[in-house]
């Protein structure tokens, strides 16, 4: 197959749209349920890119949740505790395989911003991994191949309407990549920087020594940030992102969000917080969108806001009064 049909392209409104190979070959994807749009195809390639070169570099199962073509979260397959059980929300579902771990901390760790993601898995999908999928909201997902207990479970998904869409491990895109925009050829070297352990040799500091699990969570960052809309940043920890800020003007902004991710993260494995009592019957989904910066920061973040607005009127009203009394010095004298 050359070309394939999509839904639609960017928005609903721009059609005709399709994906084809330029030189007349054959597309590296199959479509094996539902029908992908034009942004649900570059979040499968460009996240797709993501997981395959991570698990190149650190030998790991990779997962990551892409949303608007940014990954909201990324990771790789190491075992999880029961605190991360926990706030992953699968605590109930016993034993996981290394696939399915890297699945529940990329979605995981940003619930908010992968809340309908569309998934890249750097391995065969197994049932565990389809498990967790089966249960989130999500657009689709993309892997090398798929068992059969996990593809059925995956064709269940929306009546049979999930994008599952299976890749050629072994495709190798032209050296040279092009795009229109506006009528205009653009063309480029595509980045094949190679993001390893041996990128991480040249230590300049005085303290040589860096830890293999450190190497693997800047493997982790470096490689997130190749794929996000710059500017980006990107904080790790036990290889994962715990908070990616994408996209923004300021890296200042870019920073602040990215820590207040991280932030969330980490507060969300408070005792407070694990402990808290949810009303008998309530759906997870409900549980999962209860988030501490809408029930703490929120609260505080308004409180000082409404502290900071009174504390500068408060000094506004101050100078304007010092600036009346100046000028009507000045006119008495003038």
């Amino acid at each position: 197959m050359n070309e394939l049909e999509l839904k639609y392209g960017c928005n609903p409104n721009q059609k005709p749209s399709r994906i084809f190979m330029a030189d007349g070959s054959e597309l590296p994807i199959k479509v094996l349920c539902g029908k992908p749009g034009y942004i649900n195809f570059l979040d499968a390639f460009n996240g797709w890119q993501l997981v395959r070169e991570l698990k190149e570099a650190t030998g790991l199962p990779a997962a990551t949740s892409f949303k608007h073509v940014s990954p909201a979260g990324a990771a790789v397959g190491l075992p999880l505790d029961e605190t991360m059980r926990k706030i992953y929300w699968v605590d109930d579902m016993g034993d996981l395989s290394p696939l399915a771990c890297a699945y529940a901390r990329a979605r995981g760790a940003d619930r908010m911003s992968s809340f309908g993601d569309f998934i890249s898995l750097s391995d065969v999908c197994d049932a565990d991994t389809a498990r967790i999928i089966k249960r989130e909201v999500s657009d689709g997902v993309i892997a090398p191949g798929y068992t059969k207990e996990a593809l059925e479970i995956l064709e269940s998904k929306k009546n049979g309407k999930y994008n599952v869409i299976e890749i050629d491990p072994d495709y190798v895109p032209a050296p040279v990549e092009r795009k229109q925009v506006f009528g205009v050829t653009f063309e480029q070297g595509r980045n094949n920087l190679a993001i390893n352990r041996e990128l991480l040799e040249n230590i300049v500091t005085e303290n040589k020594e860096l830890p293999d699990n450190a190497k693997i969570d800047m493997i982790v960052s470096l490689i997130t940030l190749k794929y996000t809309q710059s500017n980006s940043v990107c904080y790790v920890k036990d290889g994962q992102a715990i908070g990616i800020g994408a996209g923004q003007q300021s890296r200042v902004h870019c920073t602040r969000l990215a820590g207040q991710k991280a932030d969330n993260w980490y507060l969300r494995q408070s005792p407070q917080v694990l402990n808290l009592q949810f009303v008998d019957g309530m759906h997870q989904m409900n549980k999962c969108e209860i988030h501490l910066d809408d029930k703490l920061f929120r609260w505080f973040g308004i409180t000082l806001n409404v502290i900071f607005l009174a504390i500068l009127l408060g000094v506004m009203k101050v100078y304007l009064k010092g600036c009346g009394k100046r000028l009507n010095h000045w006119e008495m004298e003038k």
